[in-house]
């Protein structure tokens, strides 16, 4: 398996070619038949269930290459964690990525809810707000309140490594994993409106 600094550069240089439209070609069916019995992804990645994210098109990788986990506002529930401790122990996976997004709309449902409360809110999206709620509260509280635009740009990016800090530190396994096996975790965000991404926690 190939180190964590290696799997960041791999994922660096095929969003390179995502927002340069130079594809990386590949025979699929060949592929295909090679991992019917194993895998061995060389990242992983958690990340929002945005249509317009598929971490797979965005790092520009094919099938086998990462190991995805999507949920609105790549919040880290212990179903999460218990999907990244996973993969991380299982195959060996050197590299956590915690993508997030411009204009992500869990963030934007989140800051909604904690200005204007809604009364009718089922108590499973509640759940996801929760989560993201202690990323906005603070800044609620400073002078970015005035501008939504910018308040929501800050909060996907704390929002990230607010998830980023509980998959160091909430799991012992991982913990582990990351002072004795290599593991990596850093945070990272992607622009909707120039396809590009970057990685600005832990890297």
């Amino acid at each position: 398996m190939i180190s964590a600094q290696e799997a960041l550069q791999r994922l660096t240089e095929g969003n390179r070619r995502f927002v340069s439209t130079l594809r990386n070609s590949e025979q699929l069916p060949v592929r295909k038949a090679n991992l019917v019995s194993e895998q061995e992804p060389f990242a992983i990645i958690l990340g929002c269930s945005d249509s317009r994210v598929p971490a797979e098109l965005v790092f520009d990788q094919g099938l086998g290459d990462l190991f995805v986990i999507r949920v609105a506002g790549n919040i880290v529930a212990p179903s999460q964690v218990g999907s990244v401790e996973f993969a991380a122990s299982r195959y060996g996976t050197p590299l956590v990525v915690v993508l997030g997004h411009t204009q992500c709309g869990a963030i934007q449902a989140t800051i909604e809810e904690l200005q204007q409360p809604a009364e009718d809110q089922s108590r499973n999206l509640r759940s996801i707000v929760d989560r993201v709620r202690p990323s906005v509260e603070g800044l609620l509280q400073t002078e970015l309140r005035h501008d939504l635009k910018t308040l929501t740009a800050h909060a996907v990016r704390c929002n990230v490594s607010v998830s980023v800090s509980h998959l160091r530190y909430g799991s012992p396994v991982l913990e582990q994993l990351i002072r004795n096996g290599g593991l990596q975790v850093v945070g990272a965000e992607y622009s909707l409106e120039t396809g590009e991404v970057h990685f600005f926690d832990g890297v």
